[in-house]
């Protein structure tokens, strides 16, 4: 089996615990499809370890050589994050806008630092000296949410619009502004980048700027083919270009693929959508809004199995799987710290839900964006102790992510559920 060959299964199989899952667990799709990969994996392991099953060991031959890395980073992050762009109402965007701007730059930057000493501190302890460029390297990779379980419950039980709009806008923001800090830190790691303020400056803001404004042009080109063309699948066609295409370009330009396609669905999905109804053309941007929410649907589906799957190629060690439990609550109280510093100044200018800093706290999952950094270290690093660097990233950002899947995505329900409460009882 080739590892396209493998896709396709997954994909299928995905579709089938989805299917599955409606009469059986009823959990979240996202968190349903997750615990079921790592099951599937686990399975894999025990195969090999205890029969020596050759079919189980050429499955796991053939998920150790896909290039993680470069089926999201390159290839399904563009259309995850321009379906989910398109999702976004602008008018409540722009009424939150200090808000999520603030929890984008300031709380990634002030996450990634923390998590960086806080997993310095913790390697220590178990006498791993990792150069503290790569602690930092590893809370820029983790500090970015990927909230896509939770917001579909937030939109299932219809928690209140400020906290929804506040976590859908952040993740989508901050998938590329945790990117750029990535890309940036990595040159200055393992690019040979003098570590100076003007160059990490210049390497960040062309990164950030550059994505921003392709962006936007990107979808100004868009926006005239859709509306000046009168055939719907050339229209359909063109929103495809979009995340392949221009995602592509943006990367060649050197500029953030995923900044660029999170202003191009916002621009598609609320100026676009709003002047191709002016033009009796509802149907036609509602099939297209459709397919786009079916697209971001299978494709995380597809993802999430991926991610489970991952752990059937990892070597571990007691080392590392004890510095990634450890690394849940570090990155979990560099979360609290991040978005509840930013709600102390808030909090003096507008009103609040008691619970949006927890419900933000412990609904900031993380996802298939942070294994894909992890997974893009060269794997070649050598620390001091003999270990391997990309091994100790991957397996690390694994434990923590399929915790914030599984543990907090199952255990977020209470929380909207009591701001769904103090909402009413404020009406």
């Amino acid at each position: 089996m080739d590892a396209w060959n493998l896709i396709c299964f997954l994909g299928a199989l995905a579709v089938l615990i989805a299917f599955t899952n409606q009469f059986v667990l009823k959990l979240q799709t996202t968190i349903a499809i997750t615990t079921g990969s790592v099951a599937i994996s686990l399975l894999l392991i025990l195969a090999v370890k205890l029969l020596g099953d050759e079919s189980a060991q050429s499955l796991i031959n053939v998920v150790s050589d896909l290039n993680f890395n470069q089926i999201l980073l390159n290839g399904m992050l563009g259309f995850l994050l321009f379906a989910g762009a398109m999702e976004i109402d602008l008018r409540a965007l722009r009424r939150q806008r200090w808000e999520i701007t603030t929890l984008v730059l300031f709380s990634t930057v002030v996450s990634t630092v923390i998590v960086g000493y806080l997993s310095s501190f913790i390697m220590g302890q178990f006498g791993w000296d990792v150069p503290f460029i790569y602690c930092l390297l590893f809370g820029a990779l983790i500090s970015p949410t990927d909230p896509i379980a939770v917001l579909a419950i937030i939109k299932q039980m219809q928690a209140p619009k400020n906290i929804s709009i506040q976590v859908e806008g952040e993740s989508l923001f901050n998938d590329g502004v945790g990117l750029v800090i990535f890309s940036t830190l990595f040159a200055v790691a393992f690019s040979g980048v003098e570590p100076t303020f003007s160059s990490v400056a210049e390497l960040f803001l062309s990164e950030a700027v550059g994505g921003i404004v392709f962006g936007l042009v990107l979808a100004v080109i868009a926006h005239f083919l859709i509306v000046k063309s009168p055939d719907f699948n050339v229209r359909l066609l063109v929103t495809l270009a979009i995340p392949s295409a221009g995602y592509a370009l943006a990367i060649a330009l050197h500029v953030s693929g995923a900044l660029a396609m999170v202003m191009c669905g916002i621009f598609i999905g609320n100026v676009t959508r709003s002047k191709g109804a002016s033009l009796a053309r509802i149907s036609s941007i509602r099939f297209i809004k459709n397919f786009w929410h079916a697209t971001d649907t299978f494709l995380n589906a597809l993802l999430f199995l991926l991610i489970g799957m991952l752990i059937v190629s990892m070597t571990l060690s007691i080392d590392e799987i004890a510095i990634g439990l450890c690394m849940i609550p570090a990155v979990l109280l560099s979360r609290f710290v991040s978005v509840g510093a930013p709600y102390l100044v808030f909090k003096q200018f507008r009103r609040y839900d008691l619970n949006s800093v927890r419900i933000l706290t412990w609904g900031g999952l993380r996802g298939g964006l942070a294994l894909a950094m992890a997974a893009s270290i060269p794997n070649d690093t050598v620390l001091a102790n003999g270990h391997n660097l990309h091994n100790l990233m991957v397996i690390v950002t694994y434990i923590v992510v399929i915790f914030s899947i599984v543990v907090q995505g199952l255990t977020i329900s209470p929380l909207i559920k009591k701001s769904i409460a103090n909402a009413e009882s404020l009406k």
